[in-house]
C-alpha cells in the first residue's frame, strides 16, 4: 500500500471522490422537498412524509444488505451504489421536462437514494479501516469531517443561485453527475482489495454443500487472494511456516450465502459493547430530534415567514465555518483530553442549540437567530464526529464493519422516519413552531447518555484506545 505523504494516495483518491459526491449532494439541499413544495404544492404532511418515507422503506430494504456487503469487495460495491443514486437522480429532470413529475415518483426516488446511502455508508467505512492504519483514523474522519462543513457551506447558496437562474431541477442534475464523478474516483484507487473470509462460525456438517470428489478448501489469509479453484495454495520447499487457517466457506471465488442470523450480528455487537452502546442511543436520537424538525423549520421559514430559497441555504451555509472549526480542534482536543471527555463535552453541548430555533422571526434578525444557532449546533457536531466515528472503527473488528455501519445507519433513519412524520402530525395538529420548540426541549435530555458512560467500564475503554490509537505517536 502506498502512503507517502500524508495519508496516502488511495485515501486521496476516496476522499477526492467523497469531496465531489459530498458537494453535488450539498448543492442540492433540500431539493426533493423544494420541488415538492414549488412544483407540485404540497402541504406540511406531504413534505413529512416525503422524508420520513424514503427514510424509513430505503432503511428497511437495507437491512440485508449490510451482511451482503460484508462479504464482497467493498469498491465494486460503492461504485454500484454510485451509479444507482445517479440513475435515480436523472429520472426528475427527465420527469420535469416532460410534465410527468409527480409526488409518488419523488418518494421513489427518496427510496433509491436512502438504500443507496446505507450500502454506500457501510461499504466505505470498511474500505476506509483498510486504507488507513488505526493511529491514523481521527486525522481521516476529521478530513472527511472539514469536507462536510465545506461542501455545506458553499453547496446551499450555490444551489439556491443556480435554481433561481436555472430553474428548480438544475441542482438535482448536477447532484447525479456528481455520484458519476465519485464512482470514478473510487474505480482509481489502486490497492488491491481482497475478497473478505468468511469468519462466522460453520455449519452443520450435514447442512454444507457438497465438495467435488478429490476437491479440498480453499486456505487463505487476510492478505492473499483466495484462488478460484479448490486446489490448497502450495508452500515453497523447505518452508516452516505453517498452512494459513482454512475458510469456512468451500473453496470458491463466489461470496458466501447470506443467513437468517447475519441480519442482527450488527445490532447484537452494538448492544453488547459498553462503550459502543450509550454512544448509539444518543447519536440515534440527538440526529433525530435534530433532523424531524427539518422540514417543519423549511415551511416555517419558506412558507409562512417569506424568507426566498436563497435565503434559506444562505441561513445554513454561513455557520458551516463551524464545521471547518470543529472538525480541526476535533484531533487537538483528543490529544489533549482524551476521548472519553471530548465526546462528552462536545455531545452535551451540541444538545443545546435547536431549541432557538424555534424563535426564529421575520428579516434581518430571524436569519441572524438561525445562523447563530446553526453555528454553536455545527461547531460542537463537528468535534463530536470525528471521534465517534473513530471509536466506532477501532472498536468494531473488521469482519464486522460494514454489518456494524449498516445497523447503526439503518436504526438511525428509521428513527428519523418515525420522529419526523410525527412530528409533522404535531406540527398539522399544533403548529410548525411548537413542534420545532419540543424537539429542541427533549434534545436537553440526551446528553445524560453520555455522563452515565464512563464509571463503570473506563479501565475497558482506555486500554482499548490506548492498543489501537496512540495519538500522542501520530
Amino acid at each position: 500500500m502506498t502512503r507517502g505523504g500524508g495519508l496516502g494516495r488511495d485515501f486521496r483518491w476516496l476522499w477526492a471522490a467523497y469531496a465531489v459526491s459530498a458537494f453535488g449532494t450539498r448543492l442540492s439541499f433540500d431539493a426533493l422537498p423544494l420541488l415538492a413544495v414549488l412544483v407540485l404544492h404540497v402541504g406540511p404532511s406531504e413534505v413529512s412524509a416525503l422524508a420520513a418515507t424514503g427514510l424509513a422503506v430505503g432503511a428497511a430494504v437495507a437491512v440485508p444488505l449490510g451482511p451482503w456487503v460484508e462479504f464482497r469487495r467493498k469498491r465494486p460495491v460503492m461504485i454500484s451504489m454510485d451509479l444507482a443514486r445517479c440513475a435515480a437522480l436523472l429520472s426528475v429532470p427527465v420527469a420535469y421536462a416532460l410534465n410527468l413529475l409527480t409526488f409518488p415518483q419523488l418518494l421513489l426516488v427518496s427510496v433509491v437514494v436512502a438504500v443507496a446511502d446505507i450500502t454506500f455508508t457501510a461499504a466505505s467505512g470498511a474500505c476506509l479501516k483498510f486504507l488507513v492504519p488505526p493511529e491514523h483514523l481521527v486525522a481521516a474522519n476529521g478530513r472527511f469531517e472539514a469536507t462536510t462543513w465545506t461542501t455545506t457551506m458553499l453547496g446551499p447558496p450555490l444551489g439556491g443561485a443556480a435554481m433561481g437562474l436555472f430553474g428548480p431541477v438544475v441542482t438535482v442534475l448536477i447532484d447525479a453527475g456528481s455520484y458519476l464523478l465519485s464512482a470514478a474516483g473510487i474505480r482509481a484507487i489502486g490497492t488491491e482489495e481482497p475478497r473478505p473470509a468468511d469468519t462466522r462460525e460453520p455449519r452443520p456438517a450435514s447442512t454444507r454443500e457438497p465438495r467435488p470428489s478429490g476437491t479440498k478448501e480453499s486456505r487463505t489469509t487476510d492478505t492473499e487472494e483466495p484462488r478460484s479453484t479448490g486446489a490448497e495454495q502450495p508452500r515453497p520447499a523447505g518452508s516452516t511456516q505453517p498452512h494459513p487457517v482454512p475458510a469456512v466457506k468451500p473453496a470458491t471465488d463466489a461470496a458466501p450465502r447470506l443467513r437468517l442470523g447475519d441480519l442482527l450480528d450488527g445490532w447484537r455487537y452494538i448492544l453488547r459493547d459498553p462503550a459502543l452502546r450509550p454512544l448509539f442511543l444518543n447519536s440515534v436520537l440527538v440526529n433525530a430530534l435534530i433532523m424531524a424538525p427539518a422540514p417543519l423549520l423549511l415551511i416555517l421559514m419558506v412558507g409562512q415567514l417569506g424568507f426566498a430559497p436563497w435565503q434559506y441555504g444562505l441561513a445554513f451555509a454561513v455557520p458551516c465555518v463551524g464545521g471547518l472549526i470543529g472538525s480541526r480542534l476535533s484531533r487537538r482536543l483528543v490529544v489533549r483530553y482524551g476521548q472519553d471527555r471530548v465526546i462528552r463535552v462536545s455531545g452535551t453541548l451540541r444538545a443545546c442549540w435547536p431549541l432557538g430555533l424555534a424563535f426564529v422571526g421575520t428579516g434581518p434578525a430571524g436569519l441572524v437567530l438561525v445562523m447563530v444557532a446553526e453555528l454553536g449546533l455545527i461547531t460542537c457536531i463537528a468535534v463530536f464526529n470525528p471521534v465517534l466515528a473513530t471509536q466506532r472503527l477501532t472498536r468494531t473488528p473488521s469482519d464486522r464493519v460494514a454489518r456494524t455501519l449498516t445497523a447503526w445507519s439503518v436504526t438511525g433513519k428509521l428513527t428519523i422516519a418515525a420522529t419526523t412524520a410525527l412530528w409533522g402530525l404535531l406540527a398539522s395538529v399544533t403548529t410548525p413552531r411548537t413542534a420545532i420548540a419540543t424537539a429542541g426541549l427533549l434534545l436537553l435530555a440526551t446528553p445524560l447518555l453520555l455522563l452515565r458512560r464512563r464509571d463503570r467500564h473506563r479501565d475497558r475503554i482506555d486500554a482499548g484506545t490506548d492498543n489501537s490509537l496512540d495519538l500522542n505517536r501520530a
